[in-house]
């Protein structure tokens, strides 16, 4: 919060004391502020703080301007807004100006014409900082007049020379002067655009239609980039990655804690009536080890990425999968389990891509990477677990069938006819509800169908173990 009383005039603002900061100047401030209070930075970002998170804040301290190098799906655009929390709540600015100018020193033609008549009492307002932002998508369709600004015929028509520079329409980046500027996807601008952006950033000067207008700009400029792209052979010229100080490379989650706290942190939430629903710890980390395996998988292709979108949706897809069989069999628990992982390729697919154009390979890689994460989750609960009791009763001719509509009593019924499956259940079971229960005897099965000790046949929509 300013300190300063909301003086309505440049009088006004004189006596209040107020002394103007640059944007750089003024996140470094409040960040250093915030590091020494222990407050939290950027809240919501996930697997940083021991990467990426350091080096931004070096970056902020350096009053450098900033550029995310990563694939899709690691948090840049999320940083890059939370940036504006480093601003000031609001700032003084010379009311009516489209370029926010500082009252004590206004950099347009307009402000500096209305300060020399006015004096004093030129007025001014007051900026929030959810004004100061301004932010970008990069489309080759993209132009200097977008971005930077043009003539205004129509200010032409009324009589103005084309020198003057009160005929110029300011585009994006002028317009969020004394702010943050965000481009996502820089390498797709053109080489014109980033001669622009790179003339604005050194010398602080643009060109309009032939018209040089130095306009002495003050701006943060992030932005994000794939790093396929941001190379000697991508599509970025080098006069501009040499004017970003900082080249900051994020990545994906590094453990399963992390990815699965961004997919219960992101996921959508819905208010299912009376019926209540649970994701066992497991099955949160069978879908995180999908997304894990596919990072590292030779059959994907790494240069795009695996999003923690795919997590994400692939959550939301057993979740939902789950809900809908207790609203079916009149459950009043909704579980995930095993038999719910099929229904993720529909949230896989469209987010992964193949080595290769086989189109028929997808589906048999994304159920080869679920087979994985099974058996990689069943051996981190049960590697030293002895199943001799219940393999050994399999062993007898007993089978066990399993389906993703049926329901969980008739799961207990079969369980409690093999000799320590219920003892085994609840070693992953945090309570002994049926609907729990059930998932975690299929978890079972299935982890001793993929380590061998089980056949597993499928059978017009069921599973049968034997």
């Amino acid at each position: 919060m300013t300190k300063y009383a909301r003086a309505k005039t440049l009088g006004g603002l004189k006596a209040s004391g107020y002394q103007p900061l640059t944007v750089r100047e003024e996140m470094r401030r409040n960040l250093i502020a915030m590091i020494r209070e222990g407050r939290t930075v950027f809240p919501g970002i996930i697997g940083y703080d021991e990467t990426v998170i350091p080096q931004v804040e070096n970056a902020i301290i350096s009053g450098q301007d900033i550029i995310f190098l990563g694939e899709r799906g690691q948090a840049k655009s999320r940083i890059m807004r939370l940036m504006i929390n480093l601003l000031d709540e609001e700032v003084p600015y010379v009311k009516g100006c489209e370029i926010n100018c500082q009252p004590l020193a206004p950099i347009c033609k307009r402000c500096r014409d209305k300060l020399a008549k006015e004096g004093d009492s030129l007025e001014i307002d007051w900026l929030p900082r959810s004004e100061r932002y301004g932010e970008k998508l990069a489309t080759p369709d993209i132009t200097v007049a977008d971005l930077i600004g043009d003539i205004d015929p129509i200010k032409v028509a009324e009589g103005r020379y084309l020198s003057d520079e009160l005929t110029i329409h300011y585009g994006l980046i002028p317009r969020t002067n004394r702010g943050i500027f965000c481009i996502n996807e820089l390498p797709d601008l053109s080489e014109k655009l980033q001669v622009s952006l790179f003339n604005l950033m050194e010398e602080g000067d643009i060109q309009i239609r032939g018209y040089r207008v130095r306009l002495p700009l003050d701006i943060l400029l992030v932005a994000s980039a794939n790093p396929e792209d941001y190379t000697s052979r991508g599509r970025i010229i080098t006069p501009l990655k040499d004017r970003y100080g900082a080249q900051i490379r994020t990545h994906y989650p590094t453990t399963i804690e992390d990815e699965i706290a961004i997919v219960e942190q992101e996921r959508r939430h819905f208010h299912n009536g009376d019926i209540e629903e649970y994701v066992p710890q497991y099955m949160k980390e069978i879908i995180a080890e999908i997304t894990q395996l596919a990072r590292k998988s030779p059959e994907i292709n790494q240069r795009s990425g695996v999003s923690v979108r795919v997590s994400i949706a692939n959550y939301e897809t057993v979740l939902s999968n789950a809900i809908r069989r207790a609203v079916i069999l009149g459950e009043k628990l909704a579980v995930p389990r095993i038999s719910d992982l099929p229904y993720i390729m529909s949230s896989t697919c469209g987010k992964i891509e193949l080595e290769g154009f086989e189109d028929a390979r997808e589906e048999k890689t994304i159920d080869q990477l679920m087979k994985r994460a099974v058996l990689t989750t069943f051996n981190r609960y049960y590697r030293s677990y002895n199943f001799d009791d219940v393999v050994s009763r399999f062993n007898e001719g007993f089978s066990f069938e399993v389906s993703d509509m049926m329901g969980a009593d008739k799961y207990l019924r079969q369980a409690k006819a093999v000799g320590g499956m219920m003892q085994a259940a609840k070693v992953v079971a945090e309570s002994e509800r049926p609907e729990v229960m059930a998932a975690a005897v299929e978890f079972i099965l299935e982890g001793l169908h993929l380590s061998r000790k089980l056949n597993k046949e499928q059978v017009k929509g069921k599973a049968i173990y034997k």
